[in-house]
């Protein structure tokens, strides 16, 4: 008799197929942010996940970012961070250390992709002319070297899936005057995801999703349609973090990406869990008429 648990694992891969088939040779964008980048396990598991996605044929990108990171050197070398609404003030100094660090990270995430049988490359939005910016104001407050993204080029992508490499990007971008501008990383994803009409954009984060009330737990809602999502923007029933991010997604939606994820880093393999099953683990913002799940039957 075979062991159940062999039996077991066969049907998980049976449920994973139809999603295989569909999302085969379709590009999926990564946002990779929050305790996933810090907790080395956690970094392992999602780089895993990605590199499965590689392997069965979809096409990944991941942009990651680095903020708790470069806020620990701005600490090293004795400055303390600012942040006017959530964006980091960042002068002459702050953009040298933020260039470095996010290069370091961006160099270790190559590594461990290569060191898993992939062949991945680093870049910035520096490079190929990938992402211009317009220089972003806070309120009106000038915060430094902080960009909004203005174009998006996405030719270097294209090459370099079309030579099977798994690109790597790090939120960095040129203004219309050469200086180099540091993005916020959902905003960097979700205009590349755009500008390739992306099949998915998963933003991996610190919470589990989106919550129909904030307050409460049980309320995450695991499928959300653009129209619902602004409604919970409209009539305050997102947490101000949430906002951007769902405002992202919105735009993301509206601009011809099919779907957008948000997920729980912190979940060991989220990517996996929400893309090949039929339940899911996170939120997913649909454009109307889609359905998350294709065999609900089951």
């Amino acid at each position: 008799m075979v062991n159940q648990k062999y039996l077991d694992k066969a049907e998980v891969l049976i449920e994973a197929l139809p999603y295989i088939q569909r999302f085969n040779r379709k590009v999926i964008v990564v946002k990779y942010g929050g305790s996933a980048m810090v907790d080395e396990q956690l970094k392992r598991d999602v780089i895993k996940d990605v590199v499965l996605l590689k392997l069965v044929g979809f096409k990944p990108i991941i942009v990651h970012g680095g903020g708790k990171e470069i806020s620990r050197w701005v600490g090293k070398v004795g400055k303390e961070a600012k942040f006017v609404n959530g964006l980091r003030v960042t002068d002459d100094e702050t953009m040298e250390i933020a260039e470095m660090v996010l290069g370091k990270v961006n160099k270790e995430l190559v590594t461990l992709v290569q060191s898993l049988g992939v062949k991945a490359v680093g870049i910035s939005g520096k490079d190929g002319g990938l992402l211009k910016v317009n220089k972003k104001l806070s309120g009106g407050q000038d915060i430094g070297y902080v960009g909004d993204v203005k174009t998006v080029n996405p030719k270097i992508l294209y090459d370099l899936l079309e030579k099977d490499f798994l690109p790597i990007v790090c939120p960095i971008g040129l203004g219309d005057d050469f200086a180099t501008y540091n993005i916020n990383a959902d905003d960097a994803a979700c205009a590349i995801a755009c500008s390739m009409k992306a099949e998915k954009l998963a933003f991996l984060t610190d919470i589990e999703g989106v919550y129909r009330n904030p307050d409460d737990p049980s309320s995450l809602i695991s499928e959300l349609f653009v129209k619902d999502a602004k409604n919970l923007i409209e009539n305050g029933n997102v947490g101000g973090g949430m906002i951007p991010k769902l405002q992202n997604c919105i735009d993301a939606i509206e601009e011809g990406v099919s779907r957008v994820h948000i997920l729980d880093g912190r979940i060991p393999h989220c990517l996996l869990l929400e893309i090949f099953t039929n339940k899911g683990i996170g939120t997913a913002i649909l454009r109307k008429g889609e359905g998350k799940y294709y065999h609900e039957d089951e």
